[in-house]
């Protein structure tokens, strides 16, 4: 059975998600595809807006999704997660270093560098200097890196994940897909989890 997990990183929940993943592997036995897609392109060909500008403005909902995460946070036992100061945060490079890990392979090294960068170590990923340091730091040849993400096969690749993505329903990150059933959310993870069991 497919399992797909539809990411960007510069969605929180996302690297929530991430978190959590391992886990029901080795429950489950699946192994789950890692897809970058570009969320910013994700909300324009969708009409959906980030959740900071969705909840601006309405009462008690954005201080309930805080509590809600905090609960996310204690049932899985995460530790290290921190807010990012400079969210949110421009993640095109970011993303197209994903498509180059997906067509190259070395696709868990990345994310889990990029991942760690942006939610634990919380830099400012947008700029150019902060992006080469922090993947020399995590061992990458950083200008050959930097250089793969403006070759026109990874942006070709990027555009065509986020297309077939909002293809099949995708409206935000993260987004699952077990074979053709979508689900949406960290929260749906034990939907997700119930579907490759064949449970429900």
């Amino acid at each position: 059975m497919q399992v797909e997990f539809h990411f960007d990183f510069g969605s929180p929940n996302a690297y929530l998600a991430h978190r959590v993943i391992p886990a029901i592997e080795a429950r489950s036995g699946a192994r789950f595809r890692y897809i970058p897609v570009l969320l910013g392109g994700v909300f324009k060909a969708t009409g959906n807006r980030s959740p900071a500008e969705a909840l601006a403005g309405i009462r008690n909902k954005a201080e309930y999704e805080r509590l809600e995460t905090e609960r996310f946070i204690r049932r899985h036992r995460i530790e290290g997660f921190v807010w990012n100061p400079f969210f949110p945060v421009n993640t095109l490079q970011m993303m197209r270093g994903a498509a180059a890990a997906e067509i190259d392979g070395g696709m868990e090294r990345y994310v889990n560098a990029m991942f760690h960068h942006m939610w634990e170590a919380t830099k400012k990923l947008d700029e150019p200097d902060v992006l080469r340091d922090a993947l020399a730091a995590s061992g990458f040849d950083a200008p050959a890196l930097m250089a793969r993400m403006q070759d026109p096969e990874v942006k070709t690749r990027l555009i065509a994940n986020t297309e077939i993505s909002v293809a099949r329903g995708a409206f935000g990150s993260p987004t699952f897909f077990v074979g053709d059933a979508m689900y949406f959310g960290k929260d749906r993870l034990r939907d997700v989890e119930e579907a490759i069991l064949g449970i429900g």
